[in-house]
C-alpha cells in the first residue's frame, strides 16, 4: 500500500481520516506534531497555515508515495494555489471532507483541488465511513516499476507519469 501525506487547513479532518482508514472509532485528537502511521503522515494544520511551518510540510512530504490535500466541503476559502502540483514529484490528490455538513458546497472545492492540479479528488464522510474504502483502494492499486528509459521517454513526451 501507498502512503498518504495529509496536508490541510486546521479541522479539515487529516486525523479524523486517518482513524477512519484504520478502522478506528472517532476522536477528537489535535495534532500538535507531524505523525507517521504505517499508511499515512498525518499533518498539524497550522503547518499548512504558517509559511514558516510549512517548510516541514516539503521536507516530510518526501517520505510519502501520494501527497493528499484535503479542504472541508464548507471551507470559506482554499490554503492550496492554482497548478500547486508544480511543486512535488510526487501524484497529487484531493479530498474533500464532511461532505455532509450544512453549508456544503462540494462543486466548488472540487473546483479548487482540480484547479490545484490534483489528478482524482475523493469525497469523504469520516464518520459514516463513505468514501474512505475509495481511497483505500486507490492507494493499493498495483503500479508498473518503469524502466530508466520509460521514464525517459515519459519525460520527452511531457507526461507526469514519469515518476
Amino acid at each position: 500500500m501507498k502512503k498518504l501525506f495529509l496536508c490541510g487547513r486546521s479541522e479539515a479532518g487529516k486525523t479524523s481520516l486517518t482513524q477512519a482508514m484504520k478502522g478506528e472509532k472517532l476522536h477528537y485528537w489535535k495534532t500538535q506534531y507531524i505523525n507517521t502511521w504505517d499508511i499515512t503522515i498525518d499533518t498539524p494544520g497550522e503547518a499548512a497555515e504558517n509559511k514558516k511551518l510549512g517548510y516541514d510540510l516539503g521536507a516530510v512530504s518526501f517520505d510519502a508515495d501520494i501527497i493528499g490535500l484535503l479542504v472541508a466541503a464548507d471551507e470559506p476559502f482554499n490554503l492550496f494555489p492554482p497548478a500547486c502540483i508544480g511543486v512535488t514529484t510526487r501524484p497529487l490528490i484531493g479530498i474533500i471532507t464532511k461532505i455532509d455538513v450544512p453549508g456544503a458546497n462540494i462543486p466548488m472545492v472540487r473546483m479548487w483541488l482540480e484547479q490545484a492540479g490534483c489528478e482524482r479528488v475523493f469525497c469523504v464522510n469520516n464518520n459514516t465511513g463513505e468514501g474512505v474504502q475509495d481511497i483505500i483502494d486507490y492507494l493499493c492499486e498495483y503500479s508498473d516499476k518503469l524502466s530508466i528509459e520509460e521514464v525517459k521517454e515519459n519525460q520527452k513526451k511531457g507526461l507526469k507519469d514519469w515518476a
